[in-house]
This record gives structure tokens, C-alpha cells and sequence, in this order.
């Protein structure tokens, strides 16, 4: 359990580098940011093999990104794993699997559907992990410098997300498919080092063995609360619309659309560092709202076909506004039970990840029959009318987390 359960209403003085003197927080930090770049990796040299083998945009799209889809499984099966009783033990089987499926795709002779089958296996279980990883987070940190934790998990994801795409680019030049995927192997073999070298054993867990039934009867508890059901509502799908529009870049602007994803990429990351390291938990709470809209707002610029120069500083903008699922996220954290939060925060992350995939889906599906700026601009309206609408029940979700408070 975190040593102090209290939301801290001025400004922590704890800072990343405090953060990082918690020998258990830098251990899940060191691990997941060795499996994001490992998981990068590899799906730019799946997707570069794919395209190479089959020349099919839709199959090359799927192997980068359709282990998203698989993400959802995991959250309506086995989420429930994240909060056994052995959370160490089970972060590093989980690991442990999703080493041997990177490894598997080094096989130089491995059939397509064989790689296809690991990617669905691979995205299954880094669901669980996620769960699980995010539990132990909640415990090994107070809750007061949550937000701060999670803030630079998202900077470390969204920065070696980019790095890995960059590496892995430079690695395609001079190494083949397969042998890029030993690089992940490595790193997906030190990231597991890393957290069974680092996180010790919590004890403070469900005595219920998780499974099929634990998974479900949380999650119907989970989207049965108004609260946390509009929580995630919030969490998943404006976040997902707006991915939709990041997912038209290439088809609005093919010769910019590499800025266009570097424009994004930067504003998140400044949102995530402004929104993490420097508002309190009451000033999170109070831009919350704000975000949401400044997520979406700047791509209604697109109906107008604007200036390259200001499509991507208005894309820039927008991205900051990926830094209100911090306060969400800490709400969510509030409402639910200690004994499962690794599962709620499994489902979010999950349902987030699938939403991005609905998302693009979504938007390309309008851009079939319209432009890709009558898209991009339809689908940030939708994304602002949900944040709109959803707005009095995520504000009354905050007051029932203050009525026990005071109770």
C-alpha cells in the first residue's frame, strides 16, 4: 500500500529526481522504458518485413499497430491477474512471455500467419503486464505523487516511442527484419532483468484467485459505478477521435506528415512534463475540462485548409491536450478499491490503446467519402460533443469522491 493515501493540494517538491531515488519506481521505470522501445522495435521491423513479403498497406498497418486490438482481450479475460497476490512474480512471467514471442519473430522462416498469431499473443499478455506494472505503480509510490509518476511513464512512452521509430530506422538501413528483432530481444531480456533485479514482493492483494470470473465480476463493478464509468468514457474515446485525425496525416499531407507526427509528439510531451511536474492535484482537476477541449479544438483549423506552418503549430497545440488524462487518471485512481486497481488501471490502459486503433479506423472510414480535412474536422467535433456532454457526469464523479473524503 502507498504510505500516504492523501491528494496533495500544493505543488511536490518530490520532482522526477525524487521519484527516481524510489529504487522500486526507478526499477518499473528502467523495465518499461526498455519495453516500449523493445515493442517499438519490433513493430517497425515486423511492419517493414510485412510490407517487403506482401506489399499490402492494410497488412502492413495491422502488423505495426493490430496488437492494440488484442489489448482488449486481455482486459475482458485475465485482467484480474494484475492483482494476485504475487504481483512481482507475475510481472515477470508475463515478461518473461512476451520475450520468448519477440524472440520467435527472429526466425527467418517464420510464415506470415505464424507472426501474425505472435503479434495477437504478444499484445494478449503486454495487457496484463501493463495491469500489473500499473498496479505495483500505485503502491510503490504515495498517492500524492501519483499523477507525477504517471506523467513520466507517458513522457518516457511518447519520447521512446519516437527515439525507437528513429533507431529502428537507422537499424533498417544496416540489419535485416530479423536481426532488428534480436535487438529487441535484447532489450526486452534487460528490461526483465531490470524489474526482477529491482521490485520487491507485495502481499496486500486479493486472496480471491484471479481469473475469467474475477476479471468479470470487476469489471461489471467497474462499469457499473457512473463515476469510473464516465471516467474512462473521457479516457478512451476523445483521446481515440483524435488519434483518428493523427491517423489522416499521411493522406491530408504526404510530404508533411512526418512534421505533423513530431509536432504532436512534442506538445504531448510538454503538456505531460507541465501538467505532471508543475500543477498541483487541484489545479490538474481544475484545467482538466480544458485540455480536453484544447485536444481537439485546433483541428477544426483543417476544415480551412490552413497553412502548412499553421496546421502544425495548431497540431502542436492539440497535442499538449493529451496531458488531461493525468487528472482522469489520478480521479480514476480515487474511486477504486486498493485490492483492484491493477485491473481498473489495466482496462483503462487498454481500452485507451483499442480506442486509438477505433479511432483510426473511425476517421479513415469518413475520409473514404470525403476529404481528409472534412474528416479530420467531423471527427474533432465529435470528440469535443462527447467532452461537452460527458462533462456533468465526470464533474459529479469528482463530488462523490469528495463526499467520502469528508465522510
Amino acid at each position: 500500500m502507498p504510505s500516504d493515501t492523501s491528494t496533495s493540494s500544493t505543488p511536490t517538491t518530490t520532482g522526477y529526481r525524487g521519484l527516481l531515488r524510489n529504487r522500486e519506481f526507478a526499477g518499473l521505470h528502467a523495465g518499461f522504458t526498455l519495453t516500449v522501445a523493445a515493442s517499438t522495435l519490433s513493430g517497425f521491423a515486423l511492419g517493414t518485413l510485412v510490407n517487403h513479403q506482401t506489399k499490402s498497406p492494410f497488412l502492413t498497418a495491422v502488423s505495426m499497430y493490430g496488437a492494440t486490438f488484442a489489448m482488449v482481450l486481455g482486459a475482458l479475460t485475465l485482467m484480474s491477474v494484475a492483482d494476485g497476490n504475487r504481483p512481482r512474480r507475475t510481472l515477470v512471467a508475463l515478461q518473461c512471455v512476451s520475450l520468448v514471442c519477440t524472440a520467435a519473430q527472429a526466425l527467418p522462416e517464420l510464415p506470415l500467419v505464424a507472426r501474425f498469431g505472435l503479434l495477437l499473443v504478444l499484445g494478449f499478455f503486454q495487457s496484463l503486464g501493463t495491469g500489473t506494472r500499473m498496479g505495483l505503480l500505485a503502491e510503490v509510490v504515495p498517492n500524492s505523487t501519483y499523477a507525477l509518476a504517471r506523467s513520466l511513464m507517458n513522457i518516457t512512452s511518447g519520447g521512446m516511442a519516437i527515439l525507437g521509430f528513429a533507431i529502428g530506422a537507422v537499424l533498417l538501413r544496416y540489419l535485416s527484419p530479423q536481426e532488428v528483432f534480436v535487438v529487441a530481444t535484447a532489450l526486452t531480456g534487460a528490461g526483465l532483468i531490470t524489474v526482477a533485479a529491482t521490485v520487491r514482493e507485495r502481499s496486500i492483494r486479493l486472496t480471491r484467485r484471479p481469473g475469467l470470473r474475477q476479471t468479470w465480476t470487476t469489471n461489471v463493478a467497474l462499469f457499473s459505478h457512473p463515476g469510473q464509468r464516465s471516467l474512462l468514457l473521457n479516457l478512451w474515446v476523445p483521446n481515440g477521435l483524435i488519434v483518428g485525425c493523427e491517423a489522416l496525416f499521411i493522406s491530408y499531407a504526404p510530404h508533411h506528415a512526418g512534421v505533423f507526427l513530431a509536432a504532436g509528439s512534442a506538445g504531448m510531451l510538454l503538456g505531460d512534463l507541465t501538467v505532471g511536474r508543475l500543477l498541483t492535484a487541484a489545479q490538474r482537476r481544475r484545467y482538466a475540462f480544458a485540455l480536453r477541449l484544447l485536444l481537439a479544438i485546433p483541428y477544426l483549423l483543417f476544415a480551412i485548409h490552413p497553412p502548412m506552418l499553421v496546421a502544425t503549430f495548431a497540431v502542436f497545440i492539440a497535442g499538449a491536450g493529451f496531458a488531461a488524462t493525468l487528472p482522469l487518471q489520478e480521479q480514476l485512481l480515487e474511486l477504486t478499491p486498493d485490492p483492484v486497481r491493477g485491473q481498473v488501471q489495466g482496462v483503462e490502459s487498454a481500452g485507451r490503446m483499442t480506442w486509438q486503433g477505433i479511432g483510426a479506423a473511425i476517421a479513415g472510414g469518413v475520409a473514404q467519402h470525403f476529404t481528409a480535412g472534412t474528416a479530420i474536422t467531423a471527427v474533432a467535433a465529435t470528440s469535443i460533443a462527447i467532452t461537452v456532454l460527458s462533462r456533468p457526469f465526470v464533474v459529479r464523479a469528482r463530488s462523490v469522491r469528495v463526499e467520502k473524503t469528508n465522510a
